[in-house]
């Protein structure tokens, strides 16, 4: 069972930046680029798992903290599938992430305040 996995490095590149500019720690972001990733109702592609391994080195435990059980969930229930542990740790939660790190840099240039932004998205749905 694997409890580290390393990000993308342009995961880690867009972590870095808005860590700076929004005073947000790499853990807050890295779960907001899963809800996000999970939010999107996109499939994840054969593209998303195949992503570089150069960016932040990331510990389960401070990933998914007590919520291990409910992340595994969410992603079950996004992919339509039951999740064997090795398959949902690395390789989903890496692919939520990456992905979702794109979709985080991409709200975050278009928002003048990110945290409003992101609590005020499903407002408007």
């Amino acid at each position: 069972m694997a409890f580290k996995l390393k990000t993308s490095q342009k995961a880690s590149e867009i972590f870095d930046r808005i860590e700076g500019s929004e005073n947000l720690p790499c853990y807050t972001l890295v779960k907001l680029a899963i809800a996000l990733s999970l939010r999107s109702d996109v499939p994840l592609k054969d593209s998303d798992f195949h992503t570089n391994t150069k960016g932040r080195e990331l510990n389960r435990q401070t990933i998914t903290g007590d919520a291990d059980a409910v992340y595994k969930c969410l992603i079950e229930l996004y992919s339509h599938k039951h999740l064997t542990d090795e398959e949902f740790f690395p390789m989903y939660v890496k692919a939520h992430i990456d992905r979702g790190a794109v979709l985080l840099d991409q709200e975050q240039r278009y928002s003048s305040d990110l945290l409003s932004h992101l609590s005020d998205i499903d407002n408007g749905l």
